[in-house]
């Protein structure tokens, strides 16, 4: 079928223009206009709305009859029903046919100035190559694949492999521990598995071929390994491993693609849930595909010819949905990222830009909150006038980051967009773009629901919470094509997690607060909520407090029990090196400036100054494993293998250890 370019909101427009005529009232705090009668038509009228995108954006191999059959009280999900098409087809046989010497990636390997581009002709046949080289070892359709890679071109085709066959990929991020892996691996009773032998960040050679062979020893279901070369050491070779680069090399370059139910299984990723067993959300083909190709124009301010800069590693939801899967569906040039944002020095990002002429520029807070203790010169060094839009992702971005980030990296001239949305949400949720030309953004505030999106603040009854300048848990009240279909293997824990809660509702596991003007904020998880004397108030808020302060780099809050105030807040604060010697003033400093962003009854009673912070190698802070800390409660701190360096641990123990003594001598 015909594959209509990609145009601006006005086509899409143009084809709703005559339901939109019949609408009236607008829930969202968007001006009157384009943008504003597409949201309203897209939770007003969804089927209208998402048929036509549907049919407009994607290229089926058979039409599909009927639009969603959805029912969230019974976590029934389903979208394009009777409609057949093939991922891989839209990401690359379609831009081949018009433009197949378009640049898809490029790869900016860890070395600066060491990037390989490689066109969509070249990526469709190296996908081809991989996706017969799985099939002549007996990869079947449904059956799962674990990538265990660095970001790479071949872990991009490795995905887009598995999707061509109609098999189901499990990216695994390439940092993971063996023993992370292997439970991924049972989990999803994977068959096969693609690594490399080695993976290169930051200036080091890490062995990823050694860490599954430890894996696979405890995975009965793996047949094969297939591993491909990104060094040229030598790595040991068993019985079960496959040389890739040596098999793909015989392969024909032309692989007929799997036609594949719109609601068949795409892939599985695997989240972490607060019992600390991981869950594999499951995502499937047509509504996934189409709502990260969406996301991807609008929200970024995407337009064709544009080089899109999302440094997610592909192990993460971030480098499926704005690294591969939206930009490829959507033609565009994508950056791969192998590398970190220091290496070989703090203007690592910053020179990439200049060099590649990155258009958008899409990283993580934590990242951006590690650069802005360096000088200003490492970023101004390098010309960014490229630079159209910045985003963020992750976490909530705080004020201090957001300001240097606009300001110092973007010249004040680039919108940034601070994304709200999760591994189950499939893309963005709530984002200041699409909006009107010229229309507000707020520092540090997600702002807008995307089209299709309808949140809905809840209270502790389960109450709707009505009005503006209110907060409460963030729901989102119908479903949308992205969302994930179920948790591998485990339905009722889905239900559990998003679908009890709140009858009726997506619960997000967020708190939330609407502006005065119909605005969401993004107030952090609802389990990092405290309660103060009666006060509720969500530890990212505090956090934003300290963050605010000029020597203090990062923060974590968490709650712990006290016997009058129900709870009180405990602070770990990274210092900046120039501040160590002076560890008590900046403390009281600390203390005096949540009395004044917040109020007195939200001033941590404990602070403990630490080097770092633990986090996983998402950047994500480990809270559980501070709580422990913070109750004296070392004993079973639980699975830490999912932190980037567990030797954080034993450093924020001893630093306890002796502020507990100090204290006591007092």
């Amino acid at each position: 079928s015909a594959r209509i370019s990609l145009g601006r909101p006005t086509q899409i427009y143009m084809n709703c223009q005559s339901k939109i005529q019949k609408l009236s009232g607008d829930p969202s705090p968007r001006k009157a206009g384009k943008s504003t009668d597409l949201y309203e038509l897209s939770v007003k009228d969804t089927e209208t709305f998402w048929g036509s995108i549907a049919k407009e954006r994607l290229a089926w191999t058979k039409p599909f009859d009927q639009v969603t059959d959805c029912d969230l009280s019974s976590g029934k999900i389903n979208w394009f029903l009777g409609g057949q098409l093939n991922v891989s087809v839209n990401c690359l046989d379609v831009h081949v046919a018009k433009d197949p010497d378009r640049v898809a990636l490029i790869w900016e390997k860890d070395e600066p100035g060491t990037e390989e581009r490689i066109t969509y002709r070249e990526l469709l046949e190296m996908t081809c190559r991989l996706a017969n080289t799985l099939k002549s070892y007996g990869v079947q359709r449904r059956e799962r694949v674990a990538i265990y890679m660095p970001v790479s071109t071949m872990a991009v085709a490795a995905m887009m492999a598995c999707a061509r066959i109609g098999a189901v990929h499990t990216v695994v991020f390439a940092g993971f521990s063996s023993e992370a892996l292997a439970g991924r691996i049972q989990d999803a009773q994977c068959k096969f598995v693609i690594t490399c032998n080695q993976g290169v960040r930051g200036g080091r050679i890490f062995d990823l071929k050694s860490t599954v062979d430890k894996a696979v020893k405890s995975c009965p279901s793996v047949r094969h390994v297939f591993v491909a070369k990104r060094t040229n050491n030598s790595v040991p070779m068993g019985k079960l491993d496959i040389s890739l680069d040596e098999v793909m090399a015989g392969q024909s370059s032309v692989c007929a693609p799997e036609p594949m139910d719109s609601e068949e299984m795409l892939f599985m990723l695997y989240t972490s849930g607060s019992t600390g067993k991981p869950k594999g959300i499951v995502h499937t083909q047509a509504g996934y595909l189409l709502y990260a190709s969406l996301t991807h124009q609008y929200v970024f301010d995407y337009t064709p010819g544009d080089v899109f800069g999302c440094v997610a590693d592909i192990g993460w939801i971030t480098g499926h949905s704005y690294v591969v899967y939206g930009p490829l569906c959507n033609g565009a040039t994508s950056v791969l990222f192998e590398s970190t944002p220091v290496y070989p020095n703090p203007g690592r990002y910053w020179e990439t830009v200049q060099r590649l002429r990155i258009n958008q520029f899409y990283g993580a807070p934590t990242a951006i909150r590690l650069l802005l203790k360096y000088e200003e010169n490492w970023v101004k060094k390098y010309d960014r006038s490229s630079l159209k839009t910045l985003a963020s992702v992750g976490e909530p971005i705080n004020h201090e980051a957001w300001e240097w980030f606009h300001n110092v990296v973007g010249d004040g001239r680039c919108p940034l967009v601070d994304t709200w949305w999760q591994t189950e949400t499939g893309g963005v949720c709530i984002a200041p773009l699409p909006a009107e030309p010229g229309a507000e953004i707020r520092p540090a505030m997600a702002m807008r629901p995307f089209f299709g999106i309808q949140p809905a603040l809840l209270g502790e009854k389960g109450q709707i919470i009505t009005g503006n300048d209110v907060s409460g848990a963030l729901c989102i009240s119908q479903p949308w094509p992205g969302m994930a279909r179920t948790i591998f293997g485990d339905h009722q824990r889905f239900m559990d997690a998003y679908f009890k809660p709140y009858q009726g509702q997506y619960f997000t596991g967020d708190g939330a607060y609407r502006t005065e003007d119909g605005y969401y904020q993004i107030t952090g998880r609802m389990d990092d909520v405290i309660n103060i004397s009666g006060h509720r108030l969500g530890t990212a808020e505090i956090e934003d407090a300290l963050d605010e302060h000029p020597d203090v780099p990062e923060t974590a809050v968490i709650g712990i029990p006290h016997e009058i105030k129900g709870e009180v807040p405990f602070a770990f604060v990274v210092l900046k090196e120039s501040a160590s010697e002076n560890q008590q003033a900046v403390v009281e400093e600390l203390r005096h400036l949540v009395a004044t962003k917040i109020a007195k009854y939200a001033v941590p009673d404990n602070f403990l100054v630490v080097k770092r912070l633990p986090k996983t190698r998402s950047g994500k802070i480990m809270r559980r494993i501070l709580r422990k800390v913070a109750m004296q409660d070392t004993s079973n701190l639980g699975d830490v293998s999912t932190l980037d360096d567990p030797s954080v641990v034993s450093e924020i123990i001893e630093a306890h250890k002796h502020y507990r003594s100090h204290a006591a001598k007092k």
